[in-house]
């Protein structure tokens, strides 16, 4: 599956909240999300763009990995796998006696969200502050930008789109503080 997206940091959600519940958009979920990030033993997934995290949310497992950026749109936007697993523990001992390396958590709060063909998540992230993603749905790449962008305006979300992912921005923080 491929993810599009725009990631934008935003000073109240509040405002896209009632931004959101003024036009409709379904409410499917809050959540408490932990990501755990891990690195593979043969090369270093900061190099080559990509992404491995277990996701505790919610009671669920979901385990996703995500490739190299595409380069082709202003948004975010990778190859993404994702599959539920029935003990995060256990494949998170699985990985480290594979030789993955844990690298980080994320830690955030994200109230899901369905509006106009998106999924749009309101995200307050410890550590970081809180940010709006929209995610697009649609089956035709070609109309993911405009599509996005329309729904960023009608729900007041705008800003510079941020392409880096929070694990990213986690550790740009930590190594400046270093």
């Amino acid at each position: 599956m491929l993810e599009i997206e725009l990631k934008v940091r935003v000073p109240d959600l509040a405002l896209v909240r009632n931004r959101l519940t003024t036009l409709h958009a379904e409410r499917l979920e809050t959540v408490r999300e932990r990501d755990v990030y891990y690195n593979a033993p043969d090369r270093d997934f900061a190099e080559t763009d990509e992404a491995l995290r277990v996701r505790y949310a919610g009671g669920r497992v979901i385990v996703t990995y995500k490739g190299p950026k595409i380069r082709e749109f202003g948004l975010k936007a990778r190859e993404e796998f994702n599959t539920a697993v029935e003990s995060g523990e256990d494949f998170e001992k699985m990985l480290d006696r594979l030789g993955f390396r844990r690298t980080m958590e994320v830690r955030k709060h994200r109230e899901y969200y369905r509006f106009a063909g998106s999924i749009i998540s309101l995200d307050d992230v410890d550590r970081l502050g809180t940010f709006a993603e929209i995610e697009y749905e649609g089956e035709n790449r070609g109309d993911a930008e405009q599509a996005i962008a329309e729904i960023a305006k009608k729900i007041g979300v705008e800003g510079t789109p941020l392409l880096e992912s929070y694990l990213e921005l986690l550790i740009r923080q930590s190594e400046a503080r270093s």
